[in-house]
This record gives C-alpha cells, sequence and structure tokens, in this order.
C-alpha cells in the first residue's frame, strides 16, 4: 500500500468518553482536549495523521462534544476533511463505527488521547500484507510487583520465592485497522467494545493480527500518567509532531 492507497482511507477517532479517571481536568473539557504544551492531544493526532498522508477523518463524539467540533472543526487546518458522528447513548470503543456510512475497508480506528509516535500508515501496510480482518496494535510493558511472590502447589505446600518479580505483556495501544470481514460484527445502535469485537473475530475464525514497532507509547487514563506525558513531550516535543 503506497502513499496513494493512504489517502483513500479513512481515519476514525474515538473521542465520545468521559474521562473520568482523569477528572477533576475532564470535568470541563473532554478527555481528548487535555492539553500537552500549547497542543491538545487530538490536535498532535490529527497532525500526525495529516503527517502519514490520510486525509478523511471522523470523529465520533459524545461527552461535551461541541468543545471537539470547536477545536477541530472541519479539519482544514490541519490538511484534513473532518466530519462527525455523535452517539445519543455510549456505544463503547467499536459500536461508534455502526453510526458510519462512509468506511473504507480497511478502516484505522484510533482513541483520541493517543500520544504516540506509530507509524500508522506502516501499520495499515502490515494489515494488508497480513490478510487480516483485524490488527491490533501492541506495546511491551513492564509491570513490577513490589513484593516477594509465593508460588505454591494446590496442596499448599511451597514451590519457589520471587523478589519483586517483573512481568512483560504486550498491552493494546488503542490503534486498530478493521476491515470489511470484521465490521460485520458490529450491528447498528448496539454496545460494542473493541476487546469484544477482536474476541468475535478470532472466535468466528476470523484472522486477528498484532502489530508491533519500535516506538513510544503512553496511555493517558490517569492524573499520574498525564504528569507523565507532559515530561514526555516537553523533552522531546518534535519526536511527537514530526512523522
Amino acid at each position: 500500500m503506497n502513499t496513494e492507497d493512504i489517502r483513500n482511507v479513512r481515519a476514525v477517532i474515538l473521542a465520545g468518553g468521559k474521562g473520568t479517571r482523569l477528572r477533576p481536568l475532564t470535568a470541563v473539557f473532554p478527555k481528548p482536549l487535555v492539553p500537552l504544551g500549547n497542543k491538545a492531544i487530538i490536535e498532535i493526532l490529527l497532525q500526525r495523521l495529516a503527517q502519514a498522508g490520510f486525509v478523511d477523518v471522523t470523529i465520533s463524539t459524545g461527552y461535551l462534544a461541541e468543545l471537539i467540533k470547536a477545536v477541530c472543526s472541519d479539519g482544514s487546518r490541519f490538511g484534513l476533511q473532518i466530519d462527525y458522528v455523535g452517539e445519543d447513548e455510549p456505544l463503547g470503543t467499536a459500536g461508534p463505527l455502526s453510526l458510519l456510512s462512509n468506511l473504507t475497508d480497511p478502516v484505522i480506528v484510533m482513541n483520541g488521547d493517543l500520544l504516540t509516535t506509530l507509524n500508522f500508515a506502516e501499520m495499515i501496510r502490515y494489515h494488508c500484507e497480513q490478510q487480516a480482518d483485524l490488527t491490533v496494535g501492541v506495546f511491551p510493558r513492564e509491570v513490577k510487583i513490589d513484593f516477594g511472590v509465593v508460588d505454591s502447589g494446590q496442596s499448599g505446600e511451597f514451590v519457589g520465592f520471587r523478589e519483586k518479580p517483573t512481568f512483560h505483556f504486550d498491552v493494546s495501544m488503542g490503534v486498530n485497522v478493521i476491515g470489511a470481514g470484521a465490521l460485520k460484527h458490529v450491528l447498528p445502535a448496539q454496545r460494542l467494545d473493541m476487546p469484544d469485537l477482536v474476541l468475535k473475530v478470532h472466535q468466528t475464525g476470523g484472522k486477528v493480527a498484532c502489530f508491533r514497532q519500535a516506538c513510544r507509547w503512553l496511555d493517558i487514563g490517569r492524573l499520574d500518567d498525564y504528569a507523565l506525558a507532559q515530561e514526555e513531550f516537553e523533552r522531546d516535543e518534535k519526536a511527537y509532531l514530526n512523522h
């Protein structure tokens, strides 16, 4: 898939959540408008999409939708064409796709609070090469347990002891490429979260691929995470603003 093909892929940004874990910040504006430097997170995301070659973007809104529309407008200042769909009732992280009538095959869907250097175009190319129905962007994370972990058998006998072990996982980045074979599971006006869609595709024999890339990614879900994102963005702003 070349740059011209990327121009024909629609990007969908999920911006309808209330961001309750980021309160009190999100009591006055939605999470995608939380600022990093002098920009809202969603502005950084839109800039990266434009630089990657995307043109058409749909933003799914809910909570404080008018504020998101006021900031993003029609997308012209980013070099994009932005339209909007609104959720009357929360539809989850996959359900809003049922509101769109102009989806492409594939479509890239992402959370509106992403701070990442992930190459979205490369992820779509990988999805097409794998002939996948759905591709999940994954990122390696370490989880350190600040306790001594005791391993024991079913009858209670001691098996082993690990002092403050570190576990390694691949976590979802909140970026997914979805093809027609997966979209058929998204039903009108029915709530559906992305993990459930991934499982539906897998359980019905569809192909789910995982895309890994050496990039930066931060989950801005809690106030502590947001503080870390502010520090990271201030330290190397160019990495996130220049594709």
